[in-house]
């Protein structure tokens, strides 16, 4: 940041584009529950209709020592879960019509199991840093093409070194970003399994997840799955991911990886030989 901004523009750089930066990110960390319930269309979780839903979260929440979060339903045919809000407090569940058609009570346990893990391991807080940090680098890199560096180095002849910089400063912090949201997958992940103590149903669970996904992806879905702000909040990446060097653009890790991570866990567990 200090060396970005002072390529750039200075102190002034730095200031002007950390105060944009955590303006928009605070805002988005602190309504992020109802921003993604919105974007979701999803709807309130009626106990009638989805009992198992409470009872599971429930059950969930009580062996974590946490507080039930609010539940919700989306009507989207993608297979797919997410969860969000700044602390056990203020959490929001919401689960894909297309997830409930797909798996089964063990799977679903596995999933909620792993979603509940990124509200109490302060996933989004932890996201929110990764977001304003790459946020404030991408400022101060378009300020500095029109305000800062970039107008000294025409008159010094270093404009393509600046204009390099310009770009390669944004991809940087964007990598940086997205290295940190697919770590925190891992984590809920192995947190996930390990509060359930069935590392292998969440494994079965991203697999069908994995496969219904690229199978539905021609369905669409809500604006919040289509929305890259949004995609690194469900437990799979909605429409597939990239392989080869574009897996560094990658919101989550492979399935493959996941599942071998999980395969690893039951082991330690004596879950498999």
């Amino acid at each position: 940041m200090l060396a970005v901004g002072s390529y750039f523009g200075g102190q002034g750089g730095l200031t002007i584009a950390l105060v944009l930066a955590l303006a928009m990110n605070v805002g988005s960390y602190w309504f992020s529950d109802k921003l993604a319930i919105r974007m979701a269309r999803a709807v309130p979780a009626d106990p009638t209709a989805y009992p198992w839903y409470h009872q599971m979260v429930g059950d969930l929440a009580a062996r974590a020592g946490q507080p039930l979060p609010r539940l919700f339903v989306s009507p989207s045919p993608q297979p797919n879960a997410f969860a969000t809000g700044r602390n056990p407090t203020n959490a929001a569940v919401c689960v894909n019509q297309g997830l409930i058609d797909i798996l089964d009570r063990e799977e679903m346990e596995g999933v909620l199991a792993h979603e509940l893990s990124h509200v109490y391991n302060r996933d989004i807080l932890i996201g929110s840093v990764a977001a304003t940090l790459a946020t404030a680098i991408t400022f101060m890199a378009r300020f500095g093409l029109f305000f800062g560096r970039g107008g000294r180095d025409r008159e010094g002849g270093g404009l393509g070194a600046g204009i390099l910089t310009i770009f390669l400063a944004p991809i940087a912090a964007m990598l940086i970003q997205f290295a940190v949201t697919r770590s925190r997958e891992t984590q809920a992940d192995t947190s996930g399994a390990e509060l359930t103590g069935k590392p292998l149903a969440l494994a079965s669970a991203l697999q069908k997840l994995d496969a219904g996904g690229r199978a539905r992806a021609r369905l669409g879905g809500t604006p919040a799955e289509a929305s890259s702000a949004f995609q690194s909040l469900y437990i799979s990446a909605p429409f597939g991911g990239m392989g080869g060097m574009g897996g560094l653009f990658r919101t989550h890790p492979k399935t493959e990886d996941r599942v071998a991570n999980l395969h690893q866990i039951a082991q330690r567990m004596g879950q498999v030989g």
